[in-house]
């Protein structure tokens, strides 16, 4: 296939935000920026096309999708019913990186929420990815852009590396904002239940409409689990290399990291740290810096970059340091272990 590519520095490109609609609503894929990351996107109406995302991304069909949409009163169609709390959260949080999940409709197609009564809904604040969604003016599901289990992509280039020749167009928006995937809020079920962390976080949530439930499903666990929402099932975000997060005392970290890569031989090693910490670490190979413990909403930016530096610079061991399982620090380290495929070393 024959990916175009094209660069958009403005919701008012009036003329490429056009070719882009007209792209998904004749059944293309179209790849375009969001606030949080880079989305894959196809007509969630048309059969044909979400196949082929499966296809592009290497997707399990049984993995369900969030659909986009471009204003609130596209869910009348998609959804059966609107709880209270849902709409709270669409007044507060819409657009804005949190996926709703509701009782579908009959008009949401199987192939869409894995064959679930529920259906996953958005609607993004990213200037172009609203005006594209606006002029094609059609529900259309957008997974991450990038081969599944790779770490998201957040610049074009992340993109092209992983969708070149898979896809039809490729809109380069520059990078982008939030770094990880949205929130995903289940509002089918009361209290209502996060299913996936992301840039709203609990706190943020039950300033609005009360206590919010987390699933179990936030940390890495077995494989038998049926997912209501994207990240629930299956490894995730991983880099080529063999990660591993260290959870407890930093200075106790840092000193089992040095450890740790001192036994490493030959390999070539990688570490993910943080401003306050980077003094602390010898003798690798490749040192990163996440972001300041002060601002983990840096931190959240720059993951998904700082896993594929390691792939751009062949690390084979990456160690990583972890973060308090309080407000945007839940987002990350759901991230980070699943990125680690679970390999936690805990107590330190």
């Amino acid at each position: 296939m024959e990916t175009k590519i094209l660069t958009i520095q403005s919701a008012e490109d009036g003329a490429a935000i056009a070719e882009a609609a007209e792209a998904l609503k004749s059944g293309k894929l179209v790849i375009f920026p969001t606030e949080t990351v880079y989305g894959l996107g196809a007509d969630a109406l048309n059969e044909t096309a979400v196949d082929g995302i499966f296809t592009a991304k290497g997707r399990p069909r049984d993995n369900p999708l969030i659909v986009h949409i471009a204003h609130e009163d596209q869910v009348l169609d998609l959804v059966s019913v609107i709880p209270p709390k849902g709409k709270d959260c669409m007044d507060i949080f819409w657009p804005g990186p949190l996926t709703l999940i509701f009782n579908r409709s009959e008009l949401v197609p199987n192939y869409v929420t894995a064959g679930l009564d529920s259906v996953a809904i958005r609607m993004p604040d990213h200037p172009v990815a609203r005006s594209i969604l606006q002029e094609a003016n059609i529900p259309v599901v957008a997974p991450s852009a990038n081969t599944s289990g790779r770490p998201s992509p957040t610049t074009a280039d992340h993109v092209v590396e992983d969708m070149m020749g898979k896809v039809d167009l490729i809109i380069d928006g520059g990078h982008t904002g939030v770094g990880i995937e949205s929130t995903v809020l289940d509002v089918t079920v009361d209290p209502p239940m996060i299913l996936r962390p992301g840039g709203i976080t609990r706190e943020d949530l039950e300033a609005i409409i009360g206590p919010v439930d987390m699933d179990e499903t936030i940390l890495p666990s077995d494989s038998s689990i049926i997912p209501k929402s994207p990240g629930q099932k299956y490894k995730h975000y991983a880099p080529r290399g063999e990660a591993y997060v260290f959870a407890g005392n930093i200075i106790g970290i840092a000193g089992e990291i040095n450890r740790r890569v001192r036994e490493s031989g030959s390999k070539k090693t990688a570490v993910l740290a943080t401003t306050e910490t980077l003094e602390l670490y010898r003798g690798m190979d490749l040192l990163v810096n996440m972001g300041s413990r002060d601002n983990l909403k840096e931190v959240a930016h720059n993951i998904f970059d700082a896993l594929r530096c390691c792939d751009d610079e062949g690390m084979e061991v990456i160690f990583i340091e972890g973060f308090e399982l309080e407000g945007m620090g839940v987002s990350i380290m759901n991230r980070l272990l699943k990125a680690a495929g679970g390999k936690v070393i805990l107590g330190l």
